[in-house]
């Protein structure tokens, strides 16, 4: 059976040629938009299509995909939705692209606080927002995420922009948990142990680490096995193994999680074929798969994550309702704007 290759389209940029009517409703097919870089979903597409025939029409995006298949509306070919982070599921929520689905067997494999209480969304695996720390200059082996604004650290702390979407759910939790006055002071003090301004991406941190800038960086569990495994850019094996996971506050309320996520188009043309790829997704076959291939936690309680990012060590995730974390985004957002986090630190 013929795979529709993949394409990186922007919003607006070509018209939905691939996607047109008669093939979106042809019996047989399911067509995923999608936040997740095609490389990392193949394998799920390929063994759904071994098992179930049905072929997969996969339409990748890096942003404006709320937009587009607002701007498409009824005629939208979009049946299932793919994204990487909380705000992204929330987002399409609110933005009217999904529809609410009560499938047992999903909400079996799914646990409650890893999915939208109307049915809107699903949680498919999670990642860590955790610390990376020199194993030659940072004998520490716990942590939590209050001891960043420890002056002990002055200098030696180095994160990616405060205002990306990991940073930002990471100090919209901080919120949820202890409130807008002390995330602002808490803010104040992270910003005052940076070692620079914020700047790069998570990888960038560990990079930073492993050349002696800094002893310690924010950043998310699954880049530590992209890096070990990298065979195109061997350097960055190096910057890995230069590094240890502290997994914050796992003594207590347990280390901030984000997640991958699905949802059901809001107009999905070929519905059932669209919810028996949800349903497969969220089997503990998949679920072995995808957190295999992208070295993230999966959320069923059966599936296993895989041997390297098991051998980073135990993490206890947050227990609080990530939609509770989201709804705290727009204050951490204005926060690290109040405080001039972006700005580094004052001498």
């Amino acid at each position: 059976m013929t795979y529709n290759p993949l394409r990186r389209i922007a919003l607006g940029a070509v018209s939905l040629l691939a996607l047109t009517a008669g093939s979106a409703l042809a019996e047989g097919e399911v067509n995923i938009y999608s936040y997740r870089q095609p490389e990392l979903i193949q394998p799920l597409m390929d063994q759904f299509t071994k098992e179930t025939g049905i072929k997969t029409n996969v339409l990748f995006l890096d942003k404006g995909l709320v937009e587009r298949i607002s701007a498409e509306g009824a005629n939208s070919p979009a049946d299932v939705i793919l994204t990487v982070d909380i705000a992204r599921l929330t987002e399409a929520k609110d933005g009217g692209v999904t529809q609410p689905l009560n499938d047992e067997d999903i909400n079996k494999q799914i646990p409650a606080q890893y999915r939208d209480t109307d049915g809107n969304w699903f949680g498919l695996t999670t990642r860590g927002r955790v610390i990376y720390a020199s194993k030659d200059r940072v004998s520490e082996d716990a942590i939590t995420y209050e001891e960043l604004a420890d002056p002990k650290w002055k200098g030696r702390i180095c994160m990616r922009d405060g205002q990306h979407s990991y940073n930002i759910g990471l100090f919209a939790s901080m919120v949820a948990h202890h409130g807008a006055e002390y995330t602002e002071k808490w803010l104040a003090g992270l910003k005052q142990n940076l070692v620079k301004k914020p700047d790069g991406n998570d990888r960038s941190q560990a990079k930073a680490i492993f050349a002696g800038e800094c002893d310690l960086g924010l950043a998310n569990t699954y880049y530590l096995g992209l890096m070990k495994t990298n065979e195109k850019d061997p350097e960055e094996k190096d910057w890995a193994a230069a590094v240890k996971v502290l997994f914050p506050n796992s003594a207590d309320r347990g280390t901030h999680v984000n997640i991958s996520g699905m949802a059901l188009a809001k107009n999905a043309p070929n519905k059932d074929n669209a919810v028996k790829l949800m349903e497969f997704l969220a089997s503990d076959e998949a679920q072995t798969i995808y957190a295999e291939k992208v070295f993230e936690y999966p959320v069923g309680p059966h599936a296993k994550p895989s041997e390297i990012v098991a051998g980073f060590g135990t993490i206890k995730p947050d227990t609080l309702p990530l939609t509770e974390i989201a709804a705290n985004r727009k204050i951490a957002s204005e926060l690290v704007d109040k405080v001039g986090l972006n700005e580094g630190p004052t001498q």
